[in-house]
Formats: C-alpha cells, sequence, structure tokens
C-alpha cells in the first residue's frame, strides 16, 4: 500500500521538505558548525599585536608565521585554548582568537562590495530572518549576507540565492564555504536573475541587494506569503525613492518603511570619555515592506506630502494626501 501524500501543516511547510533538510544536514559531513576549543589545524586564527593590528592565518602544521616584529611557528598555536598570547621572536606578543562572523566579512575576500556587519545586523533584525525561514537572497555578491542570512535561518531554514555573474557568484560560494568549513545543507545558489530564474514560491523572506530592485517586484510578490517580508538595500537616494514608490504603487505591499544605520565607536580611558573621531557612516539604505494578502487594496496614505515632492503626474489624489 502506498503512503498516502503528506498535507502542509497549519503554516504551509511541506512535512518531506523538512525532512530532506534534516536528511541534508546529517548527510552534509563537510558541514561544520563554528568551531571551539582548542586551536586545531585548518582553523583561521586572528593574531592582534599591541597595536591592534590583525593578521589572519590559516593554522597549517610546519607552517611558520612571519612578520617585521619576529616569527611565531604554526605548532605553538595548535592545541592552545582560543585567547591565548603567543611570543614573536622578536619580544611582541600577539593575542589569538577565532575570527567572529563580523571580523570574516570584512576581510573576506571580494567581488562586489559587501554588505557591512551594522547593516547586515539590521537586515537580520527588521526583515525578522528567523530559525527555519526560507529566505529569497538576489545579489549574493561576494557571500557577506549570504553568511549572517544562513547563521540565521539554521539547518532547517534554506536561503536561495540568485547572482546575475557567474564570477561573482564563484566568489560567494568560496567565501561561504570558507566560513562553514564546507558546503552549507540550507543554501542554494543559482547563478541569473532574480525575475527570470526565481523558481520558490511560499517564501518567508526575500532580501534584495541589487542596482535596480524596482523591477523585481512582480516576481517577489507572487512569491512572498501574506505577512512576509521584503527588505531593500540600496546605496543611493535616487533608488531608495524608486524602491518605495514602487512599492506603494504595486498595490502588493503594506506602506514601506526606509532608514539607514550609522555606527560611531567611542573611546574610553579613565574620565576621558569621548566618541572617535572616525565613524561608520553611510553605506547603504534599507526598505522594508509587508506582503498584503491576495486581493487586498492598502489603505489611503492620511500623511500630506511636502509641497513639491510630487510633479504632474506622479502627484498622489487628494484623498491619498
Amino acid at each position: 500500500m502506498s503512503e498516502p501524500t503528506p498535507t502542509p501543516d497549519a503554516g504551509g511547510h511541506d512535512p518531506h521538505a523538512q525532512d530532506s533538510f534534516v536528511q541534508d544536514s546529517q548527510a552534509h559531513d563537510s558541514y561544520g558548525r563554528i568551531p571551539h576549543g582548542p586551536f586545531r589545524a585548518g582553523d583561521q586564527v586572528q593574531l592582534t599585536d599591541p597595536k591592534g593590528r590583525i593578521n589572519t592565518i590559516t593554522l597549517q602544521p610546519g607552517k611558520v608565521y612571519h612578520s617585521h616584529k619576529g616569527s611565531i611557528p604554526h605548532e605553538e598555536i595548535i592545541g592552545s585554548p582560543e585567547g591565548s598570547v603567543f611570543r614573536s621572536s622578536g619580544g611582541t606578543e600577539y593575542l589569538a582568537f577565532r575570527p567572529l562572523l563580523a571580523d570574516f566579512a570584512v576581510r573576506m575576500p571580494r567581488g562586489a562590495a559587501v554588505v557591512y556587519p551594522k547593516d547586515a545586523g539590521q537586515i537580520v533584525a527588521m526583515a525578522d530572518i528567523f530559525p527555519g525561514a526560507r529566505v529569497v537572497e538576489a545579489g549574493a555578491g561576494s557571500g557577506a549576507l549570504t553568511c549572517f542570512l544562513l547563521r540565521a535561518v539554521g539547518e532547517r531554514g534554506m536561503v536561495s540565492s540568485y547572482e546575475r555573474r557567474a564570477d561573482f557568484a564563484e566568489v560567494a560560494k568560496g567565501n561561504v564555504e570558507k566560513f562553514f568549513g564546507g558546503p552549507h545543507p540550507a543554501w542554494r545558489l543559482t547563478v541569473g536573475s532574480l525575475e527570470d530564474s526565481l523558481a520558490e514560491t511560499e517564501v518567508d523572506r526575500v532580501v534584495l541587494d541589487m542596482l535596480a530592485p524596482w523591477e523585481c517586484l512582480d516576481a517577489v510578490a507572487k512569491a512572498l506569503i501574506p505577512g512576509g517580508m521584503i527588505c531593500v538595500y540600496v546605496a543611493t537616494t535616487t533608488q531608495m525613492s524608486r524602491v518605495v514608490e514602487g512599492l506603494r504603487e504595486h498595490g502588493a505591499f503594506a506602506e514601506p518603511y526606509a532608514f539607514e544605520t550609522m555606527l560611531r565607536s567611542w573611546h574610553v580611558e579613565g574620565l576621558a570619555v569621548r566618541p572617535d573621531h572616525r565613524m561608520v557612516g553611510h553605506t547603504g539604505f534599507l526598505v522594508t515592506a509587508r506582503r498584503l494578502a491576495d486581493g487586498v487594496t492598502p489603505p489611503l496614505r492620511r500623511r500630506r506630502p511636502a509641497k513639491g515632492a510630487y510633479a504632474g503626474a506622479d502627484a498622489p489624489d487628494a484623498a491619498e494626501a
């Protein structure tokens, strides 16, 4: 007797699909969780000197780290606990830690520009990327944001990344596998444009990091579940304006929210407490919006636009103002 066909659960998830993720995660021996414990051969290690300068090495038996301040054999580091201090042959002390994801993201080999940790953190938080989420990413770039998304969804989720350029896709693949220690069971990478290649349906979240994201709104609306979220990362105010207006005009999304994040560190020495002279200012803008239920007309906006905000045919109806 054949087994009955499983029906999706209340959340719309296919039980077979979930089982396949579990089996895949068990089958991928090359996929490792974040390493911990004593340093091992093959680990990446950050060596930080007294001035805060960081050098990242990959531990290999028989190799030696060299700098103008002396050398440290890798075998002195292998087997030592994380957070140890090593003295070079020239007498300089180095602090050794495994790199955090934020460290890896800003120092990874690049094809396209990376999404910096301050923005990646906002994307994960404001787009509500949760364990088990089904996420579509368009514009894999160098793979920095992909690593944050995979960390957030875990082994039970799925991140489907799309990248137009094969050379960028190859860089992203190398960086993701380098950070996770091998192929991640919850990641699928497609070389091609989102609007032409998107095959996923019933998607929880869509994250766009591309030149003209407004061209993909029809494909995104078809893929997202009601209540799902779109999050768009753009570099300029012109792009941000086109994304926001495109979401408003499309009709399938609630009122978008646009913002940026600035990060400033502080100098703290006893009572001498002040902002650092340098800060990570503008890197990009983020726009988020929720997917409406099919057939629903979004409520008319009641906020009056500023004088001159719209010109001619672009001006909203009086009822909207």
